[in-house]
């Protein structure tokens, strides 16, 4: 199937608006003929158009601010239809697709073809119908549920121009040979029309063709009954076509499921990757690499995938270039992406250099230095991340330099600037350069390199020790032997002390722990005798409930009092009453203000909208005060779902916690809040906000760029805002263009910082006494797929703070403290850590201010 130009991609959108339009307008003058309007009617179509022309003039000035608005696009352009304006609509559909590619799918082929025909009285016009349909059948014939309707257009057009019988034949003909929904139908007319019957290899082609039918019907009809995006239905089918091995049908599916997935850049990528092993056809692999890089501009890999194709089918050297300036004003939204596209483009004008002519040469020394400049300035200011902390890009120039300039100074001075970014700590950067000297320069450098390697190393020294010794042995006098052994030994004894110091540290740390442990059992002991004691008390004397009474739990028919704990999003807690309640039919109330006057009657006004009340029940201490939280128990359990969407809702200035009520006796594994800790690719994060900033503002804001899901402010307990949010868009698409127009914006005075949302993974708990030189050195630190982005600070609550598990989700009472010496993301030190879980004892105690 050969893909048609960007001209002419344009030409054939033009062509089916232009027709769409003439045909609506021909239907709007005819059902207007014979009709007046009365002056009212007239009005309402003034006021429409004028407001019609006001929205047309925003969306204008929207797409002049951000041109790569895609919904702002598509409301422009229907509009523009609507108001008759064809002028302005070609103008509109233009702009469009110079920046995204439209799909030329049967239909719009079949408007194209059917326009064309209103020209065939010029000159050689007839010729020129015949050669759109047959683009038409190439791109879309195949298409097995409406690739029909472009064969019968064909086949009409012929018949009306009484075209001779052999060409009708020889469309029936080529028709019939292809698989397509409802060909019976075909067949039969055939058949009819025939005057000679079917010849035998006619029918034996349609047979063939059938049984082709019938092995795809059942991947056409999941597709029918399938809701979009139907991406795991196109793979389905795609994986069947690529078994079966024909290029023609495999690429007719990938287009199918691009016109309907235009905006997921993985489904690009396979189709790329399979034209670029597979069809190998010059013109139809760039012009879908370039439909790929438009759709999905984000994404630097499809931009890498497009230059090296370039580069592979010959294209001159300014189109490259041109390429690589277009991916680099994408906007990429990690900091690596820029590494890698540059890395690309390096790569390729390394290989276009002789070395014995100084032109290329200075063309790739100049990329290079223009791309460590651009990661300086750009890449840095945007990220706050160089992405390439191990200079990869320096290494290679490094290389290229000592390896076909001859050229070691250049060199040793490349490898100077990257151990003063940071590098001169780690072992396997110094091997690196000892390598390259060791290749291509002189004993002494390489000397002086594993010198300053002992020196420097602090992840593992005792291997460039061991590096360094086998050098002398093989390369030094005894001189040379002499003064390696005693820095060697002078270093390791050094880092053995420290080792020695941070091991005595932590042995006295878990001898505390162990104090302070045994001094908890002991005490939980005494408070078990105690209690023992407590039996043999008088019927009827009230005594005072001990945090451990969770334990006793007296059978509810005998009207005696059952203590039981809820779990809610807080924590554990206690309800002391002795009355009996129906946890079904209740709510928990949390993180009210202790200040809050006649917390009863609130809540009673607050809750009443839910459905009827049968008890409101505030928790106060013993001194009387009120402890922030309560509980509301209705007549039916239909009002507990309303009640939860109270959640959130500001009481005096300051959030209200909803949560259903659980007994934690009955229901152990129960947990509310689950903390989600993997990327997740339709929401962004949003930093730096003003505090006055409202859910709202933000909301406008953001609508601009797709559909807002929903938005949430993050803030304290007490209410005041924390400068970040959460906004859900409805697909990935729209989040990933929300973060390449939002980034950097400035927002009431504020330039706001936005991501995609990766909550970081929850980090295993560190040994206490761990310092600063004992991480400095542990191998270096790993890194997500995104680099070290802001987005990965955490952004849990410390009461939520829990060990990292299978699920690295915090989970109600199940909180940890912080690590000793440690700082978490809000940048707060911590206390000791716990070796377990807080049980509802622990709960208890703190309720009770123990």
């Amino acid at each position: 199937m050969a893909a048609s130009s960007n001209a002419e991609e344009t030409q054939l959108q033009d062509m089916e608006e232009d027709a769409g339009m003439e045909r609506e307008m021909e239907s709007d003058d005819g059902e207007g003929m014979g009709v007046e309007n009365s002056d009212d009617e007239e009005d309402d179509s003034s006021e429409d158009e004028k407001e019609n022309e006001a929205e047309i003039q925003r969306l204008e000035e929207q797409l002049s601010i951000n041109a790569f608005d895609y919904n702002c696009h598509v409301d422009l352009i229907k509009l523009l239809r609507q108001e008759g304006e064809l002028f302005r609509l070609r103008r509109a559909r233009q702009k469009m697709s110079e920046l995204f590619p439209l799909t030329e799918g049967p239909d719009i082929w079949l408007e194209y073809a059917q326009y064309s025909i209103g020209g065939m009285g010029s000159p050689g016009g007839v010729d020129k119908v015949r050669s759109i349909f047959e683009r038409a059948l190439t791109a879309v014939g195949l298409h097995m549920t409406k690739g029909e309707t472009v064969w019968e257009a064909y086949r009409e057009f012929e018949n009306a121009m009484l075209s001779t019988l052999e060409r009708i034949h020889t469309l029936f003909r080529r028709q019939l040979a292809i698989p397509l929904m409802d060909m019976e139908a075909t067949y039969a007319e055939y058949e009819e029309w025939s005057e000679d019957g079917v010849p035998e290899t006619i029918s034996h082609q349609y047979k063939r063709a059938l049984q082709q039918m019938e092995n795809r019907k059942a991947f056409e009809e999941s597709l029918l009954v399938a809701e979009p995006p139907k991406l795991a239905e196109y793979q389905a089918y795609m994986d069947y076509e690529l078994k079966e091995g024909d290029p023609a049908r495999i690429q007719i599916t990938f287009e199918r499921a691009l016109a309907e997935n235009c905006l997921v850049p993985d489904m690009w990528t396979k189709y790329t990757t399979y034209l670029d092993r597979q069809l190998k056809i010059k013109d139809l692999v760039l012009s879908s690499h370039d439909r790929a890089v438009r759709n999905c501009p984000w994404t630097m890999g499809l931009w890498k995938s497009y230059l090296l194709a370039l580069e592979r089918h010959g294209a001159e050297h300014q189109t490259i270039s041109d390429v690589f300036e277009k991916a680099l004003n994408a906007g990429f939204i990690q900091a690596t992406d820029y590494v890698d596209i540059w890395q690309a483009y390096l790569d390729y004008l390394r290989r276009r250099v002789d070395f014995k002519s100084s032109k290329e040469l200075e063309e790739l020394r100049a990329a290079f230095s223009r791309s460590l400049e651009y990661m300086k300035q750009d890449v840095e200011e945007r990220f706050s991340e160089s992405g390439d902390p191990s200079c990869t890009i320096m290494q290679i120039w490094a290389r290229i330099e000592a390896l076909h300039c001859k050229n070691m100074q250049k060199a040793r001075e490349l490898w100077d600037s990257i151990m003063t970014k940071g590098n001169a700590k780690y072992a396997n950067m110094w091997l690196e350069y000892y390598n390259l000297e060791r290749s291509y320069g002189d004993p002494i450098h390489c000397r002086k390199a594993l010198h300053r390697a002992v020196q420097c190393t602090l992840d593992y020294p005792e291997h460039v020790c061991e590096v360094l010794l086998n050098f002398e042995r093989v390369e030094g006098s005894l001189e040379d032997w002499d003064v390696a052994v005693q820095k060697t030994e002078t270093r390791l004894n050094r880092i053995n002390e420290q080792r020695a110091k941070m091991a005595e540290k932590e042995a006295n740390l878990a001898r505390q722990e162990e104090e302070k442990a045994e001094q908890r059992r002991k005490a939980k002991g005494e408070k078990k005798n105690q209690k023992k004691g407590q039996k043999g008390m008088r019927a009827g004397e009230k005594r005072k409930a001990e945090p451990d009474d969770y334990q006793n739990e007296w059978d509810e028919e005998s009207g005696k009092q059952r203590l039981t704990y809820m779990e809610t999003e807080t924590g554990l807690q206690q309800n002391d009453k002795p009355e009996l309640r129906n946890d079904n039919n209740s709510v928990f109330i949390s993180n009210l203000a202790y200040t809050l006057e006649e917390p009863e009657g609130k809540m009673r006004t607050l809750f009443e909208t839910c459905g009827p009340l049968k008890e409101v029940r505030p928790v106060f201490s013993n001194k009387g005060t009120f402890k922030g939280y309560c509980y509301v128990q209705f007549e039916s359990q239909a009002s507990v779902p309303l009640a939860l969407k109270l959640d959130r809702q500001e009481v005096e200035g300051r959030p209200m916690f909803v949560s259903p009520c659980v007994d934690k006796n009955t229901n152990p594994d129960f947990k509310v809040f689950k903390y989600n800790s993997s990327m997740e690719k339709h929401k962004i994060f949003v930093s730096g906000l003003p505090f006055s900033c409202t859910k709202e503002e933000l909301e406008e804001v953001c609508k601009n760029h797709g559909t807002v899901k929903d938005v949430r402010l993050v803030t304290y307990r007490s209410g005041k805002p924390k400068g970040l949010a959460y906004v859900e868009f409805a697909d990935e698409a729209q989040a990933s263009q929300a973060v390449l127009k939002m980034d950097g914006m400035v927002l009431q005075d504020n330039k706001i910082s936005v991501a995609i949302s990766n909550p970081p993974r929850r980090n295993l708990k560190e040994k206490p006494g761990s310092s600063g030189s004992m991480t400095a050195m542990m191998p270096r630190q790993v890194y997500g797929s995104r680099g070290r982005g802001r987005t990965q600070l955490s952004l849990l609550p410390r009461s939520l703070h829990r060990p990292s598990g299978p699920a690295n989700k915090a989970e109600n009472g199940t909180a940890t403290k912080p690590i000793a010496g440690t700082v978490n993301a809000a940048g707060d030190t911590g206390f000791e850590a716990q070796t377990k879980p807080l049980s509802n004892s622990d709960f208890a105690r703190m309720l009770l201010n123990k």
